[in-house]
């Protein structure tokens, strides 16, 4: 087994790159398609591989994996660009979609980490494909030069299989990853604190049905008649029957391998929808913050965009999104393969980027750039009546104002205070707000976190973590904590038996650029 130093040298000497001497070949990029088959249980998985021009045996060039997002496939034209910058492409139809077999098991560490590997057990065998060198600067066999690309799903593939090869060998054969809006923590996406995040659920299952096993398809049915998350429970009780998919998806994410010990340990530049409202920006944060050892965190990026898994809020209204103010020109492609290039070729990537968070506005207009985020300012939050908070029932959202601008917020903020619910599996829904008074205040990101319990509780402390959002409040207008009792986003997902909630001893920290 072999373990990452924690020196910069280390690290780039493990991602040098073996280029043997020889005369450059004349010949045109290719673009061929072929099959690797999973050897542990046989599953044919469909490839593209994208050639570019005067890769030889002689001038070996590095590979950058692709695959697609959930009901998609693989791309067979384009790449462009990065067959210009020298580097192949192979581009994955992951199991049960596009043209390979199998079933979609949603990232299973034991099937589709089992499938990329295999297919990088394919791409080594390439007599053009550059390998990494070993301490006494010899090419290993299996170990090609490698980066990966890829959003959502196609996110996905690359932080589970990284993580799964380096639980099982201490290693991964990835040089550098570049994922965009993907998970964290799969089940804390599809139902936040164990509510249903409704219009994404059904989405992602009408466009999957035909390709998932039965397992999900029991579980949706199951959630869809009770309004339960199917997490083996109910009411928190363990129940016979009822199916828990809430374990399997948390295994099927970067947080179970964060839980063992297991981390990435080579560059990312992750970048992340501040508007994304299935993959929010919490889940971006935690990959960044928990799933990279510190080592590779500092050779890494963090890029913050309005976009990603986008759908409007209606109830409560929402802010419309911006755009990406902080990939340079907005192209998010060419900075990744400058960030590839660079690792490739055992360059440092300081200085690729102005810091190491770098968040685009609300707004779209600014990007806010850091090397930390602070905890900021905590401010107490009191309802209409005092300290005192009670939402009930369906009705309109409550804007309670907490700081007026200007002001700049950028990160997670967390509310903490004592709570109290008499009705059974009570629910709501709390964001930051921005607007000039109540009347026109709008949800940032168009995102809510919800909160939940269970059974009634009585003056039970709390500590919850809301959307996480990047935005600069101008003077003249305001930030507001909005607690509403529904959301359309988690439609059908209020409180089971209508009761209030009492909120006191209200606490918000709102996080603000560091140094």
């Amino acid at each position: 087994m072999r373990t990452l130093k924690t020196t910069l040298a280390f690290l780039l000497v493990i991602s040098a790159v073996a280029l043997p001497t020889g005369a450059a070949s004349a010949a045109e990029p290719t673009i061929e398609h072929a099959t690797v088959t999973n050897p542990n249980d046989g599953t044919v998985i469909a490839i593209t591989v994208f050639k570019p021009a005067k890769a030889s045996p002689a001038r070996r060039a590095p590979v950058v994996l692709h695959s697609h997002g959930w009901a998609g496939s693989r791309s067979t034209s384009g790449f462009g660009e990065f067959m210009a910058a020298g580097m192949g492409v192979v581009s994955i139809d992951q199991r049960g979609h596009g043209e390979s077999g199998g079933e979609a098991n949603v990232q299973d560490p034991d099937l589709e980490a089992e499938d990329i590997s295999a297919v990088i057990d394919y791409v080594a065998k390439l007599n053009w494909v550059a390998h990494d060198l070993d301490r006494r600067g010899r090419a290993i066999p299996n170990d090609p030069v490698l980066g990966a690309i890829g959003g959502s799903y196609g996110g996905g593939y690359q932080t589970i299989t990284a993580l799964d090869e380096t639980a099982e060998t201490g290693r991964t054969r990835f040089n550098a990853l570049a994922p965009e809006i993907t998970w964290y923590d799969l089940p804390h996406s599809l139902a936040p604190n164990k509510v249903t995040r409704t219009v994404w659920n059904v989405a992602l299952y009408a466009v999957g049905a035909a390709n998932v096993p039965t397992w999900i398809h029991e579980a949706f049915a199951w959630g869809a008649t009770t309004g339960q998350w199917p997490d083996g429970t109910v009411l928190g009780e363990p129940v016979p029957g009822v199916p828990d998919i809430d374990s399997v998806f948390h295994e099927h994410s970067p947080v179970a391998f964060v839980e063992r010990g297991v981390r990435i340990n080579v560059p990312v530049m992750y970048r992340q929808g501040i508007s994304d409202n299935l993959f929010n920006l919490n889940q971006g944060l935690d990959i960044f913050n928990k799933a990279l050892t510190p080592q590779a965190r500092k050779h890494s990026y963090f890029v913050g965009y309005n976009g990603g898994h986008v759908l409007p809020n209606v109830l409560p209204m929402g802010t419309a999104a911006g755009d990406d103010a902080c990939s340079p020109k907005g192209d998010f492609t060419a900075l990744t393969i400058k960030f590839f290039k660079r690792v490739f070729a055992r360059s440092s990537t300081a200085g690729l980027m102005p810091g190491r968070y770098n968040l685009t506005t609300v707004d779209g207009e600014r990007c806010l750039r850091m090397n930390s985020i602070g905890r900021g300012v905590t401010v107490p939050v009191e309802g209409p009546a005092g300290d005192v908070v009670a939402v009930s029932g369906p009705g309109a959202p409550l804007h309670l104002e907490v700081a007026q601008g200007p002001i700049t917020v950028s990160g997670v903020p967390t509310l903490k205070g004592v709570r109290t619910a008499l009705g059974v599996d009570a629910r709501a829904f709390l964001g930051l707000s921005i607007g000039t008074s109540p009347a026109d205040a709008m949800v940032l990101t168009n995102n809510l976190m919800p909160m939940r319990v269970a059974l009634p509780v009585q003056d039970e402390a709390f500590s919850l973590d809301l959307t996480g959002v990047s935005v600069v409040v101008p003077e003249g207008q305001s930030l507001f904590l909005t607690l509403t009792p529904v959301s359309d986003l988690f439609i059908g997902h209020g409180s089971k038996v209508p009761a209030g909630w009492v909120l006191s001893d209200l606490q918000l920290r709102l996080p603000s650029p560091g140094k």
